[in-house]
């Protein structure tokens, strides 16, 4: 793992140590090797910036080489060189990786006490171009399991992370323009209201939802015309500020701090930014977003 991947995963599990977990047990056993605790469980929804592996082995992608070759040493079903966000909070909880859903019914019964990944790469808060399920079929099969594998005791002192990484946006542009993406926008942050309300409400207590990373800085934008990388980033702050203000009010009808927005946005800018000659030599001022009640947004560490 480079340099700015190590500071990335450092402060990741810094801020997530932070904001979320204060009240969650974790273990560590007398070798270091990892324990579970008895009662911390982390559930996945979303993208490829969470999908360990529930995509299917034939589809090309995730399983085909350079991904994994970092990490853990082939490909894996992860769309990474190595580890991503569900291997960092699986590594800081102090249990083993979740089991993706499309392979539960063949793992050993106790691979479910840490939870489960219901992410899927390529998919959106709507549906996309991949023929797996979007964030709604994804809560849809977690709910399944509530009652017959998961109980109520089982989620008090659950972690979510819910990953919205762009797919909604970029099938969105695949077949129209910039110009009337502001509406689409806002439907989509306002699905995702709706599903972090609802997985709230199936009893998971802590949830964590990403800030959208600049989509204008990736290949398929930043290779192109310098205003239409500058148009995406603004889109994607007007996103983000709607994130924000969702979370803000979540956490008021909650009356605690049960959202959390990781700020991967800045996250990525500050690596964007400092990149030069020695690499890893770089400020660690990155913004992480706790929303609280009286309006300030960001806490930094």
């Amino acid at each position: 793992m480079n340099s700015f991947m190590k500071l990335f995963a450092s402060l990741f599990l810094f801020v997530f140590s932070s904001l979320l977990f204060g009240d969650i047990d974790v273990v560590e056993s007398s070798n270091k090797n990892l324990r579970f605790s008895g009662r911390n469980k982390l559930f996945v929804f979303g993208d490829s910036y969470a999908d360990t592996g529930n995509t299917k082995t034939t589809d090309k992608g995730a399983w085909a080489f350079p991904y994994g070759i970092t990490y853990p040493g082939k490909p894996s079903g992860r769309f990474s060189d190595g580890h991503i966000s569900t291997d960092f909070l699986a590594q800081l909880l102090r249990i083993k990786l979740p089991v993706t859903y499309s392979k539960k019914d063949g793992v050993d019964k106790t691979r479910l006490q840490y939870g489960m990944s219901f992410a899927y790469g390529g998919t959106g808060v709507f549906d996309t171009k991949v023929n797996y399920p979007n964030m709604t079929g994804q809560i849809n099969l977690f709910e399944q399991l509530l009652g017959n594998v998961y109980s109520p005791s089982d989620l008090s002192s659950s972690i979510a992370l819910v990953s919205v990484a762009g797919n909604d946006y970029l099938y969105f542009l695949s077949t129209r323009s910039l110009n009337v993406i502001l509406p689409f926008i806002k439907q989509v942050v306002n699905q995702i209201e709706v599903n972090l309300r609802r997985i709230h409400t199936l009893g998971i207590k802590k949830i964590a939802v990403p800030s959208l990373q600049p989509l204008g800085d990736i290949p398929h934008f930043a290779n192109g015309s310098p205003l239409i990388k500058a148009a995406v980033n603004l889109l994607v702050a007007y996103h983000n500020d709607l994130l924000h203000k969702v979370v803000v009010k979540l956490n008021n009808e909650t009356n605690h701090s049960a959202f959390a927005i990781l700020d991967y946005n800045n996250a990525f800018l500050t690596v964007i930014n400092n990149k030069g000659e020695t690499p890893g030599l770089l400020s660690s001022g990155m913004d992480f977003t706790l929303p609280r009640k009286d309006g300030n947004r960001f806490t930094r560490f």
